[in-house]
Parts: C-alpha cells; sequence; structure tokens
C-alpha cells in the first residue's frame, strides 16, 4: 500500500509521537501550561456537583414540607414590639381596642369547613417534654397532631398505624413516636403497645415513624418539622391531658408575670401552627388571600397571625441557587478560558525556541500540515491530560465538600452531587480549548521560512 492510500489517522502518527516526546522532554513545562485546564475542568466538576447537590436538598425539603401547602404561624409581640412615635401609639392603641384569642382549634375548623379549595388541614401544637422510661431520660418535643399531619407531609408508618377515630374522640393518651426515640428507649423489647412518659403523663406506643433526615432550624417558617426527636399525640389528648393555652387561670397569670421579667414573649395562641393543603399549586395564592380575609375577620382585624407559601418560598430558594451555580460555574470556565490563553502563550514560547528544529523537519520533507498537526497535538495532548487530571481532582473536591465535617469537624458538610454530564462538558471543553488555542501557535509554527529557520539560532 503507498504512502497516499494509507488513512490520515495513520500518517499522522509520527507527528503525534514527536508531539508526545516533545512534551515529556520538556515535562515541567507541561505540567505548568496543564494547571490551568486541570483547574478549571475541577472547578467545572466541584461546581456542578455542589449545584446539582443544592438542587436535590431543595427537592427534598420540598417532599417534606409537603405538596401544595400554606402554613398559618402565629406573631408574638410584646409591649416592648412599639416604640414611641406616633404611628407605634396609634397601632397599639387599635390593638389594645380589639380583642383577638389568637390561633385556635376553631380557626383550623373554619378553615376546613369554609374555604372549598382546602384539602387537608393539620392543627399543630408543640411543648417541649421529657422522656423517661426505665431509668432512662431524654429531652424531646410533645406534638399534638390530627391524622392529616402523615398525609400532608408524606411520613410514612414504618410500624404500627396512626391514630383512629375512638383515639381521637376519647382523647387517648396515645403516641407514635420517631425511629431515634424507638432506638433510644425500645432496644431491647417491641416498642408497639408499650408505655412511655412525658412528664406526668403515661403514653401507650401505637406507631412508628420511618427514619427520617434532620431538618434546620432555618426550615420552620416554611412549616417543615424536625421529627428525629418527636413524640406525636392526638391534638385532643394533647388540649385535654397536658395543657391548652386558651385556658387563663391564676396559676397561669402568675407564671406569665414572672416569665415577663425575663426576655421570652409568652405565647397565648392556643395553636402554634396551622398547615393547609390545596387540591392544586394554582390554588395556592388565592387560597392563602382567601385563609387571610377569613382569619382577619375572625380576629377582630388583629393581625396576630402571618400567612406563608413554603413551596413559593422553596422555589425561590431553588432560583437563587441555581443563579449563584450559574455565576460559579461562569466563574470556573473562565478558569478554563485562562488555562487556554496560557497553553497559546506556552506554546508560542515553544516555537521561538524551537525554530531551528522547525527547519530541519522541514528539510527533511515535512509539510506545513506535519509542522501545525505537530504543535496542534501537543496542545491537544496537554489539554487531554489536564482534563483527566482536573477530572480527578473535582471527585475529590466534590468528596471533601460533601464530606466536610469529617475533616473540619466544625463545618457542616456542602451537598455535592457528580453527574456524567458534568464530566463530559469539562472534557469537551477543556480539548475544545487545548485545540482553539493551539491554532495559533501551530498556524505560526508551519508558516515559517525553512531557510530562515535552519538559520536561526
Amino acid at each position: 500500500m503507498s504512502v497516499l492510500k494509507e488513512p490520515i489517522w495513520k500518517r499522522q502518527l509520527p507527528n503525534l509521537g514527536i508531539a508526545l516526546n516533545a512534551l515529556i522532554a520538556n515535562r515541567f513545562r507541561s505540567m505548568l501550561t496543564a494547571l490551568g485546564i486541570i483547574f478549571g475542568v475541577a472547578a467545572v466538576i466541584a461546581m456542578m456537583a455542589i449545584g446539582k447537590g443544592t438542587k436535590q436538598e431543595i427537592l427534598d425539603q420540598m417532599k417534606q414540607v409537603g405538596v401544595n401547602n400554606i402554613v398559618v404561624l402565629p406573631i408574638l409581640e410584646d409591649d416592648d414590639d412599639f416604640s414611641v412615635d406616633d404611628e407605634s401609639a396609634n397601632q397599639k392603641e387599635a390593638a389594645e381596642s380589639s380583642f383577638s384569642p389568637g390561633l385556635t382549634m376553631a380557626d383550623a375548623l373554619a378553615i376546613q369547613s369554609v374555604v372549598p379549595s382546602v384539602k387537608a388541614v393539620n392543627p399543630e401544637i408543640n411543648f417541649e417534654t421529657t422522656l423517661v422510661k426505665d431509668g432512662i431520660v431524654k429531652a424531646a418535643t410533645l406534638s399534638g397532631i390530627s391524622p392529616s399531619f402523615f398525609e400532608i407531609f408524606n411520613q410514612k408508618i414504618y410500624k404500627g398505624k396512626i391514630f383512629t377515630t375512638d383515639h381521637i374522640e376519647h382523647s387517648k393518651a396515645v403516641c407514635i413516636i420517631s425511629y431515634d426515640i424507638e432506638s433510644r428507649f425500645f432496644t431491647h423489647e417491641e416498642a408497639i403497645g408499650k408505655y412511655i412518659k412525658c412528664d406526668q403523663i403515661w403514653y401507650q406506643v401505637v406507631g412508628v415513624l420511618q427514619p427520617d433526615q434532620e431538618v434546620s432550624k432555618s426550615n420552620i417558617e416554611m412549616g417543615i418539622s424536625n421529627n428525629r426527636n418527636t413524640v406525636y399525640v392526638p391534638i385532643q389528648t394533647l388540649l385535654l391531658r397536658y395543657k391548652n393555652r386558651s385556658l387563663i387561670n391564676a396559676r397561669i397569670i402568675a407564671e406569665s408575670q414572672d416569665a415577663e421579667e425575663g426576655d421570652e414573649k409568652q405565647n397565648w395562641n392556643q395553636l402554634d401552627k396551622i398547615v393547609v393543603q390545596v387540591h392544586s399549586t394554582e390554588q395556592l395564592r388565592s387560597t392563602s388571600e382567601i385563609i387571610h380575609r377569613l382569619l382577619m375577620r375572625r380576629h377582630a382585624d388583629v393581625e396576630d397571625f402571618e400567612v406563608n407559601i413554603p413551596q413559593l418560598l422553596l422555589k425561590q430558594q431553588e432560583r437563587t441557587k441555581d443563579v449563584f451555580s450559574i455565576v460559579l460555574i461562569a466563574i470556573a470556565s473562565i478558569s478554563l478560558l485562562v488555562g487556554g490563553i496560557g497553553i497559546m502563550n506556552i506554546m508560542l514560547a515553544s516555537v521561538m525556541e524551537r525554530t531551528n528544529e522547525i527547519g530541519i523537519r522541514r528539510a527533511m520533507g515535512a509539510t506545513q500540515k506535519d509542522i501545525s498537526i505537530q504543535f496542534i497535538s501537543e496542545a491537544t495532548l496537554i489539554s487531554i491530560s489536564g482534563g483527566i487530571l482536573g477530572i480527578l481532582l473535582g471527585f475529590t473536591l466534590s468528596y471533601f465538600l460533601s464530606h466536610l465535617s469529617l475533616f473540619i469537624p466544625d463545618f457542616k458538610d456542602i451537598p455535592a452531587e457528580n453527574s456524567i454530564l458534568s464530566v463530559v462538558i469539562s472534557f469537551t471543553v477543556s480539548v475544545s480549548v487545548g485545540i482553539l488555542f493551539g491554532y495559533i501557535p501551530a498556524k505560526r509554527a508551519a508558516e515559517k521560512d525553512p531557510v530562515t529557520s535552519l538559520r536561526h539560532e
């Protein structure tokens, strides 16, 4: 087979070999040239991993908060909230002229019965309590809920059952505990049917929740509760057997007067939260406005509550994180651009240093195309090797960020999840950068006059 009939790739193998030998002969310079590509690719992979991880975190939060939910929270105020200016004085006078019972069970029942777009309502009360069993003591949260809680927040019962109509109607002392509490108090026995003491009341365990991830305190305003250390009881049981803040007596007044000496605000609301689930996302805004007007009438035009739409807050948070990820990827892409410019500068300097070598190759029969391919091959090999090292470094950075607490105990893990797409994009871009920025030095080397090149010293 003649040389002319050989495949193009086979005819260019000598040029690739020369390019590889040139890089090996100048290993240190080649490594410095590839640094820009290495860090650029690593930054792109790490930033895309963070973006994907944070997006997954948002989706997990949306599962925990439940879809199509509206959260009504009481606004706790005291006398210190009013300043001495005229406007605040008028607000205080208006508030004192009207009486609002605060957030109550009657509000939850009114929302359920009056608003047609409402699918489910969960009134909720939370108290800090102490769990006691067989000499084991643990601080926990006692939460009064309705059976709708499990549907609204997508909570699954891993063992036992949810509250029955009999439990609710007769305010029975039954509870559903978290998986963590079961692991702590019922290590050597079956939890279902056993009793656990919350302060002075013994509750019978009828169910155990599936283990779930811990929810940060910043998400409380979104209606997300931390169920890892919580005992759930029927809300009627909590109001009857434990504490009802809407009932006022001399002892409660005395306790409130003692509490006023401190900085803590006194909560006189019967409920801590009302979570409302609507039938479809399109009804969120309109339903929230209806609920606001309904509660304003029921509270004598005293706005001592706030109506939040967690899904919209989460979507806004997701958009913010998407913008943040785009900015980070743009910065990482600039690193690739800088790396490409570095390749071009080093290759231009290399062309100047190897002018005599270029003249010898041309004198021995190498064409302009051979010289051009040699230098493009060098730039491409630098980019490929830099891309591979950058991918490895990017995976290492992603692992470090997602397990940050293992290396730095005081820091919280940053959600990071690698994807094949980030590898393909970063590697493709790195190779393209090598070819693009290697073209100008290769073209300059190929256009050099052979005779002038041989005379160069």
